[in-house]
């Protein structure tokens, strides 16, 4: 695969990082209009670095716009030509509908809506994908890169902005309670080197056990729960502080701002 990745911020530079990482393109263009700022990919096997968008769009047969959503448009305009019926056109730009994108290309195209996280760029993105109708027969195409760079699902597209809440933002809120777990191991008399390691991989075998053993949350919690013990009376103390609600709640806000977003 011939793969274009249009803007090398932090989510593209993520993308392209996975991609190379898996080795799943056959040559890789990454377009930023300062590209010093990653001269360090330059020497790279397979990647061309490149601040002419339309080059990457004409050597390549995936076109991977990740781009900041005030920018699309222009660039869409600037590269419209030299986009064919060919080309598989996937957007991870934050809140632009793929209708937004046929108004400027046209229904022909196969547009795609994909929204990974940053846990991209070592192959453990969750991805949520959707397309346009013409997107449909190429969506595995899409499924099979993002399922390289991790694990991805195809979703309807109304449920693409509660998707990126979720999983995109997701990533920032599991940051946090792992920042909380340890800071609390510090407080029990744990250096912070090992409260964090100890953390990071208690998360990290919570999530497996869910995955590996295919079973629901309080099925494990309910192994770990004996009558009168210490994990029911921490958890109990932790659901009276709020933390199931509050973590609901920074959802929803996280929703309603992305909400806001979209409608500019």
């Amino acid at each position: 695969m011939k793969i274009a990745i249009i803007g090398a911020g932090n989510l593209g530079l993520a993308i392209a990082r996975g991609i190379i990482n898996n080795n799943s393109a056959s040559s890789l263009f990454i377009t930023k209009r300062n590209i010093s700022t990653i001269r360090e990919m330059e020497t790279t096997p397979k990647v061309h670095l490149s601040t002419d968008n339309t080059e990457a769009v004409k050597n390549s047969d995936i076109i991977i716009f990740a781009i900041q959503p005030r920018h699309l448009e222009s660039v869409l305009v600037q590269c419209k030509e030299f986009i064919t019926e060919n080309h598989t056109l996937i957007s991870v730009v934050t809140g632009y509908s793929t209708k937004k994108i046929e108004e400027v290309l046209g229904e022909e195209h196969h547009i795609i809506r994909a929204m990974p996280n940053t846990a991209i760029s070592i192959g453990q993105s969750m991805t949520c994908i959707c397309s346009n109708i013409q997107g449909k027969v190429r969506i595995q195409v899409a499924l099979n890169i993002f399922n390289q760079l991790g694990h991805s699902i195809e979703i309807p597209e109304e449920q693409m902005q509660a998707a990126t809440v979720v999983c995109a933002s997701g990533i920032a809120f599991w940051m946090r309670l792992i920042r909380a777990t340890t800071q609390g191991a510090i407080q029990l008399g744990f250096e912070s080197k090992e409260a964090l390691e100890m953390s990071v991989h208690t998360c990290l075998g919570a999530a497996n056990l869910l995955i590996q053993g295919n079973s629901h949350p309080e099925q494990e919690i309910d192994k770990v729960t004996t009558p009168g013990g210490c994990t029911i009376a921490g958890l109990n103390e932790m659901e009276h502080q709020g933390l199931s609600s509050s973590i609901i709640k920074g959802l929803l806000a996280s929703y309603n701002k992305i909400s806001q977003i979209a409608k500019k």
